[in-house]
């Protein structure tokens, strides 16, 4: 009898475990921004810090998890490293439930980003750029890279003009 129970007990468990997964509703909450404001994120998102949106300084991007990458561009001579955030994780971060993400540049550029092509790494919300702060003359202080050298799908016009500098929001959306 006991072993039924127990067999019972797990099999609840672990339906609710399925339909729960764990991290749906514990997003950890975000701190409000101690700096300068680089990135905000609005739309279909769980955590935010800032009225409907979530405001991001650079302390804040950073805690996301910094990757590099090396690669070259068609903006730039030679190989360039940046450092920043996927886009993907940065998404997480907030609870992001749309299809996809309009980012959008100080200079009111735009690009959609389909959430389905975003993968684990690419493309990257760079911060650094060979170890230096970007400016906003210089493309900064945050832009959208893909690993172009990496694969042929990040050399296409898709992918260029999904590269957005000076981006200063992302609205996750249907």
């Amino acid at each position: 009898m006991k072993q039924q129970k127990f067999w019972r007990l797990l099999a609840t468990a672990t339906l609710l475990a399925a339909a729960f997964p764990a991290g749906a509703n514990s997003l950890p909450p975000l701190s409000p921004p101690k700096g300068e404001v680089l990135l905000t994120v609005c739309g279909k998102i769980k955590v935010r810090n800032q009225g409907d949106c979530a405001a991001f300084d650079l302390a804040e991007i950073r805690s996301v998890g910094p990757v590099t990458m090396e690669t070259t561009t068609i903006w730039t001579d030679g190989i360039q490293k940046f450092e920043g955030v996927p886009l993907r994780a940065l998404l997480e971060r907030v609870g992001a439930e749309g299809q996809h993400v309009w980012a959008a540049a100080a200079n009111d550029y735009g690009a959609d980003i389909p959430l389905v092509e975003t993968e684990t790494e690419a493309p990257v919300i760079a911060y650094l750029l060979n170890g230096e702060v970007m400016s906003l003359r210089d493309k900064g202080p945050l832009w959208i890279v893909y690993p172009y050298d990496a694969d042929i799908r990040y050399r296409s016009d898709v992918a260029y003009s999904r590269s957005v500098w000076q981006l200063v929001s992302l609205n996750v959306t249907e």
